[in-house]
């Protein structure tokens, strides 16, 4: 069985790009008109016993139905996961089903990246796939925290990218200091180098002021209690010195300067600059840097303990979409919104960089050409912005979006104003029901670059 998909907008140059929002929706459409349809619920259970549950229908599993729904629901839980996060999955309605994700998020499953990363390394505890009856599915269970909006005092805010660290100083909420400085984390293996950035970057801002009361950052992975759990900044560090170095990092640092500090996931952060800037909540802020980075404000102006990692959520659906060389897994944001999208496309707009050209490099360079008039570089902001256009649609099937805020180089300049454009043509084309209630909002240049260490200084608050 097959399930074929008619996009009306294709990326001219990715022709064979299957958005994952389209092949769900022919999946469902194709199950509910089969007369066969068979109810499931996929519960994820986090920290703290809050849960997270989606309903959907599945063909019967057996014979040619069961490789589709294999892959329907493999690529929803997969979503789910980095969306949502939890280290025990339940399928509630077909225990055949339960017993073939189980193999595939398992430890020498095609998920083992996922098994282990969603399992150990973030809720500290083994990933578990079981079975129940539909009737003894879990209830949902969902945590919310305010988080942000303090300006007393004197702040250091700062924001930890894959190729730039930037920081501010805030006095009062008057920003006196912001600066940027590229740096290089991914693959350092030296945790010290990772240490002794972050501390140049605070040292930089402190000097600007005339005390410090409290720090706030941002930084890419996910954070428990200011510990990193799963970090691409700390991506090349041996798992053997996590313990001792990586996950006290921001501990020590706190004990530096004894005052409060808070970091948060740099998407959140995101967000809350969304929401706290523009009034509005039901706020999704994206970041296309280094990487994909996305956070959530709900409709109440919370933050939940979702994870908000689409860097890891699935796009594609093709057989043959890009792999993402850190988790082996195909079809993935990171290689859609960031600056690794446009290197991937730049050869096939035309462009010659050589080989070993970082990346961040290679954007600088198609922004120029963008800025110069040249349609390589517009083919390359097009193609960003179809992926961009169902990306948000399905993203809207886990999020309640009531604005959509978008941030981080590649949307930078002229080529970022075409990439938007191009993503609102798209859910304007094909979903015109999401059309009407998802505002694309982009702040000034400045704010792109420097909002979220500023706004991450107003995470922490000075009352005990």
């Amino acid at each position: 069985m097959e399930i074929k998909t008619a996009p009306r907008f294709v990326p001219e140059l990715d022709p064979g790009f299957i958005p994952s929002v389209l092949w769900n929706r022919e999946y469902c459409r194709q199950v509910a008109a089969s007369g066969r349809a068979v109810k499931i619920i996929i519960a994820l259970t986090r920290s703290a016993g809050t849960v997270s549950t989606f309903e959907t229908a599945i063909f019967p599993h057996e014979g040619g139905f069961r490789a589709i729904n294999v892959k329907y629901v493999e690529r929803l839980i997969k979503s789910l996961l980095w969306v949502k996060g939890g280290y025990k999955i339940t399928v509630a309605g077909c225990d055949a089903l339960a017993g073939d994700i189980a193999e595939i998020y398992s430890p020498s499953g095609a998920r083992a990246f996922d098994y282990d990363i969603m399992g150990a390394k973030i809720y500290g505890r083994p990933m578990e796939v079981v079975s129940v009856p539909l009737a003894d599915a879990p209830a949902g269970r969902e945590a919310e925290i305010k988080l942000g909006g303090h300006t007393d005092g004197c702040r250091i805010g700062f924001d930890l990218g894959g190729s730039d660290r930037k920081c501010a100083a805030v006095i009062d909420g008057e920003t006196v200091f912001t600066e940027e400085i590229a740096w290089n984390p991914y693959f350092e293996k030296d945790p010290q180098y990772h240490k002794a950035g972050i501390r140049d970057s605070l040292r930089r801002a402190a000097e600007k002021m005339p005390r410090v009361d409290a720090i706030g950052g941002s930084a890419a992975g996910v954070y428990v209690n200011n510990q990193p759990r799963a970090a691409s900044l700390f991506r090349g560090v041996d798992p053997a010195l996590w313990a001792e170095h990586v996950t006290p990092i921001f501990d020590e640092i706190q004990q530096e300067y004894n005052v409060p500090l808070q970091v948060a996931n740099d998407g959140d952060v995101t967000a809350l600059a969304g929401a706290m800037s523009m009034g509005v909540n039901g706020v999704l802020g994206i970041s296309m840097g280094t990487s994909q980075a996305a956070g959530y404000v709900n409709l109440d102006g919370n933050i939940t303990d979702w994870l908000n990692e689409l860097a890891f959520s699935p796009v594609d659906y093709r057989a043959d979409a890009p792999v993402d060389e850190w988790s082996g897994d195909i079809g993935c944001g990171v290689q859609y919104f960031s600056q690794q999208a446009v290197a991937r496309l730049a050869p096939a707009a035309g462009f010659d960089f050589p080989d070993d050209l970082p990346f961040p490099e290679q954007l600088v360079k198609v922004q120029e050409k963008m800025t110069a008039g040249d349609e390589r570089a517009a083919k390359i902001y097009r193609t960003i912005g179809v992926y961009f256009g169902y990306g948000v649609a399905q993203y809207a099937a886990f999020y309640d979006i009531r604005l959509l805020l978008v941030l981080g180089r590649v949307t930078s300049g002229a080529g970022g104003e075409l990439l938007l454009k191009t993503a609102r043509e798209v859910l304007e084309g094909e979903f015109p029901e999401l059309a009407k209630t998802i505002e694309f909002r982009t702040p000034d240049e400045k704010f792109k670059r420097h909002g979220q260490a500023v706004i991450a200084a107003s995470l922490p608050s000075l009352k005990k």
